[in-house]
């Protein structure tokens, strides 16, 4: 039977901090002749990315095999040592277990990793604990993007955040304007959205590999007297139909609140602003990877 190295977690996001992790759970198991295992859970809202996206990139990242668990009342009642026997040894085989330098599992959450080693000696699984590297947590990237710091949320996340979806009709005001949006529809509803502003933002339309530029208004429309929170972008120099598409949008900064204007020609001179703003600004940062 295979044996593993393997580690434990949300990875929710698969920031900076898990890909350190990530990359010396793949180093130590090819150290040891064995493969690389990382178990993770199935988090259900304010997700950083779908659950989808996270397998993905744990994959990308070199883990061998992702196994995603169903975070039912079972597991979380299930105490550290039960599940390292019960999961990480019955199931997986896992011989070498690498924990982050304050990572903590199972139902008593006041054990720590010297309870890790000893069930570990029990058990027939070595544990070792990562040092630290930088303070990087799942919990202040939402916070940051609950308060529109996209630019903040990518230095910690090493990519900027990105939600993807399906184009849908809207009430088409934009097109009035001389600004189209694409009224987007994300494919994963418990995804955590930044909050309500105008965005610079970088769009791939489907599997095309050119990422455009545009921007992208969260919020209600209060000009409009709209209350239904909505995704619009709009792309720069793009005039095709994208309705039915998939885009695949990466938050690059934040331009500015939403906020109500007194008509429409004043809305329209404000989006013209937005425009060259966000020009500027994604001209000046061309992120390696969206």
């Amino acid at each position: 039977m295979q044996e593993y190295v393997a580690t434990i977690g949300m990875f929710d996001g698969v920031h900076l901090g898990h890909q350190f992790v990530l990359r010396q759970v793949v180093s130590t198991a090819r150290e040891r002749g064995m493969l690389s295992l990382a178990v993770t859970f199935d988090r259900r809202q304010s997700l950083l990315m779908p659950t989808d996206e996270k397998v993905r990139q744990l994959t990308a990242a070199g883990i061998t095999r992702v196994e995603v668990l169903p975070f039912t009342d079972a597991l979380r009642q299930m105490t550290a040592r039960d599940f390292m026997q019960q999961v990480l040894r019955d199931q997986f085989n896992v011989k070498v277990l690498l924990t982050g330098y304050d990572n903590r599992f199972g139902h008593n959450r006041e054990e720590g990793y010297d309870d890790y080693v000893r069930y570990g000696r029990e058990l027939g699984i070595e544990v070792l604990r990562l040092p630290a590297e930088g303070h990087v947590c799942s919990s202040l990237i939402r916070q940051q993007l609950q308060q529109g710091q996209v630019a903040e949320a990518a230095a910690l996340l090493g990519y900027p955040y990105t939600i993807q979806g399906i184009v849908a009709h809207g009430e088409h005001v934009g097109t009035t304007m001389g600004f189209p949006t694409a009224n987007l529809t994300p494919d994963c509803k418990q995804q955590l959205i930044p909050s309500p502003g105008v965005y610079a933002v970088m769009v791939r339309v489907d599997d095309d590999p050119v990422a455009r530029h545009a921007m992208m208004n969260i919020g209600v429309r209060p000009t409009f007297g709209t209350h239904q929170t909505t995704l619009e972008a709009h792309l720069f120099h793009f005039h095709e139909d994208l309705y039915g598409h998939r885009l695949s949008v990466s938050f690059i900064a934040r331009l500015r609140d939403e906020r109500r204007f007194d008509d429409i020609e004043a809305l329209k001179r404000q989006l013209h602003d937005d425009k060259q703003e966000a020009e500027e600004i994604l001209n000046r940062n061309k992120p390696e990877t969206i």
